[in-house]
């Protein structure tokens, strides 16, 4: 989505007369994005005006298209500045990053896509070459498959940064992304300038380049699982995008560390669902064992996960699945594990880590994962632990750490949005929807996420099994309410719904369900699903959900009594433990979709209210 689209004799004339921050923030508005705080408001005022001396000259033709702010589809990314035009040869879109940046420093030099800034208050951020070049990748990996990679052209323009700076911003650490994107300071004026004229000079021959970028069909999205493959070839084919590379500078500048100092390190990054946690883990893995020859592993309780990376990853070849055993592994190796055996453990989705789960021979799964590495990465949800047993959290991190003096690095969120079409604000809205927290995001303005209710659950299988069709990247999932009737010998079929809806949980022996071609006839449980990621999923609320008395409320009764793993129906519960693992279990089920989300409610209040708040006729 495009914040702004103007020819660029309009741009400039909005420049000269002080409108953009206005024009700026009214279509923010309109298209019900988030942003428009003061701070960005004088950001645009500031750079814009830098941006139109750049382009204020007369070899660039007046129609040439200005867009600014795009919010890269997919992710709540947006690009600050785009000219789109024509070099007397071919059609082009330059990337500019812009920055207001006065002073900079590097990191480290095992820091290769970070730098610190004076705006930053000395936190880590990305290289503004690589940020650039990242949303190239971005553009050319998300968007219409007609777009060329030839065709866009990044660059990073910090115009308040003098010369004094230029060996920091062009030391040779960054030279990869800086070839990529070259970088133009305070005094550069001609040179970025003149950059642009080797691309654009005319209006573009192809009058919608750009409205095939902002609406043209999408490709399909490089999920995690379809990228893995490559990855550990060393080809980084899922392009980790600002925080994520500065989480994956923090996380290579410690195990390089650990290197020299002889001492244990713990790495903590944080974030929500779809912001790219096993993406940055993925990626740590393969420089791990590919480029450093590390003893690395990627370690879940999530048995899904696991197994569909290592399917995919071995190519469906027996030997090689053998090769990845030790790469990609439970936490129940972690007991024969010798002190410090791993170079480096990855845990990913740690919130589910618990103290001693059902055969586990070790003394407390977290406190044995920080033995057992030098480098411990723990990815943590604090909002995604599902179960009375999923106990652990960034506290309890950092207390096991400290009882083995590790050196504990300060936590590190990410933010961004790569799931549910890019929305920060539908987590938000989740959020209130189903009271895990308040926010300002009471009702549903996210038109481009495919969000439907359907009164009849046959209806939405037949829509959802179209889906599956193209790509296999669609799937049904539920919480805690049907029993497993089929697994108990007791009939067959495990979920029976109104209209004749008759289903089976996913096949106890299908490791492979998120991936297996044949397995769309089986509704996902959330351990099935949790890590995962899909175009599209369908989502069965069951009788534990419901509304009345104008609240959405919980029914810890209606849980299935074949559920041994959440421990809500325990009388060790506490009711407000129960609701509040009910209505996470909701919230990473709603939030497994990357294009959509349908939804079939058996209490019909809730479907009703539903569709008013997601405003639907």
């Amino acid at each position: 989505m495009i914040i702004y689209n103007k020819s660029l004799c309009e741009f400039k004339e909005h420049v000269i007369l002080n409108q953009m921050p206005e024009i700026l923030l009214n279509n923010l508005r309109e298209k019900g994005l988030s942003g428009g705080s003061q701070s960005e408001v004088n950001s645009w005022n500031n750079s814009l005006h830098f941006m139109k001396d750049v382009l204020d000259d007369n070899s660039f033709s007046s129609d040439c298209e200005v867009a600014i702010e795009y919010n890269i589809p997919q992710t709540s990314k947006r690009v600050d500045f785009m000219i789109i035009g024509n070099n007397n040869d071919e059609d082009h879109i330059v990337i500019v990053e812009l920055k207001q940046w006065a002073k900079v420093e590097k990191v480290d030099d095992n820091c290769d896509h970070s730098i610190i800034s004076d705006l930053k208050a000395h936190e880590p951020v990305a290289h503004p070459s690589y940020q650039a070049y990242s949303y190239k990748c971005l553009i050319r990996d998300y968007c219409n498959e007609d777009i060329k990679e030839d065709t866009l052209k990044p660059c990073a323009y910090l115009h308040n940064l003098s010369e004094n700076f230029r060996n920091v911003i062009e030391d040779d650490i960054y030279k990869e992304w800086t070839n990529e994107a070259p970088v133009f300071l305070q005094h550069d004026v001609l040179k970025i300038r003149n950059f642009i004229k080797q691309y654009i000079k005319l209006k573009a021959n192809d009058g919608n380049l750009l409205y095939r970028i902002d609406s043209g069909r999408l490709r399909p999205t490089k999920s995690l699982q379809d990228a893995l493959d490559s990855m550990l070839c060393g080809n980084e084919e899922f392009h980790m995008i600002d925080e994520q590379v500065v989480a994956y500078d923090k996380i290579m500048n410690a195990i390089k560390l650990s290197q020299c100092d002889d001492k244990k390190h713990v790495i903590i990054i944080t974030g929500g669902p779809g912001t790219g946690k096993s993406v940055l883990a993925i990626n740590v893995l393969a420089r791990c064992i590919i480029d450093l020859k590390l003893n690395a592993s990627y370690i879940t309780k999530n048995m899904a996960p696991r197994k569909c990376y290592a399917s995919l990853l071995s190519g469906g070849n027996a030997k090689n699945m053998i090769n990845l055993q030790k790469a990609i592994q439970s936490p129940w190796c972690l007991p024969n594990t010798i002190y410090n055996g791993l170079d480096v453990g990855i845990f990913d989705e740690a919130h589910r880590m618990q103290k001693k789960p059902y055969r586990y021979t070790g003394n407390d799964m977290l406190e044995d994962a920080i033995k057992a590495a030098r480098v411990s990465i723990f990815f943590v949800d604090d909002d995604q632990r599902i179960t009375v047993n999923d106990k652990y959290d960034v506290d309890s991190i950092i207390t096991y750490a400290k009882r083995e003096n590790a050196i504990i690095h300060k936590p590190y969120e990410l933010v961004s949005q790569f799931r549910c079409d890019g929305s920060d604000g539908y987590i938000s809205f989740l959020n209130n929807l189903l009271g895990l927290k308040q926010t300002a995001n009471t009702q549903f303005e996210f038109n481009k996420l495919d969000i439907q209710i359907f009164d009849d659950p046959n209806l939405m299988r037949d829509e959802l099994r179209k889906l599956n069709q193209i790509n296999n990247k669609t799937r049904m999932i539920a919480g805690y309410c049907y029993d497993w009737n089929v697994k108990k010998k007791r009939g067959d079929w495990d979920i029976i719904l109104p209209n004749g809806f008759k289903a089976k949980w996913n096949l106890e022996k299908d490791d492979h369900w998120a991936v297996n071609p044949k397995s769309f006839e089986e509704i996902g449980c959330i351990h099935t699903c949790q890590g995962m990621e899909f175009d599209y999923v369908g989502v069965f609320i069951g009788k534990d959900l419901y509304y009345a008395d104008g609240q959405v409320k919980t029914n810890r009764n209606a849980i299935s009594k074949d559920d041994g793993s959440s421990g809500i129906r325990l009388k060790s519960t506490s009711d407000e433990e129960a609701e509040i693992l009910i209505r996470r279990t909701y919230k990473v089920l709603l939030t497994r979709g990357i294009k959509g989300c349908y939804i079939y409610c058996e209490d019909d209040n809730l479907r009703d209210y539903l569709k008013d708040k997601f405003n639907i006729c």
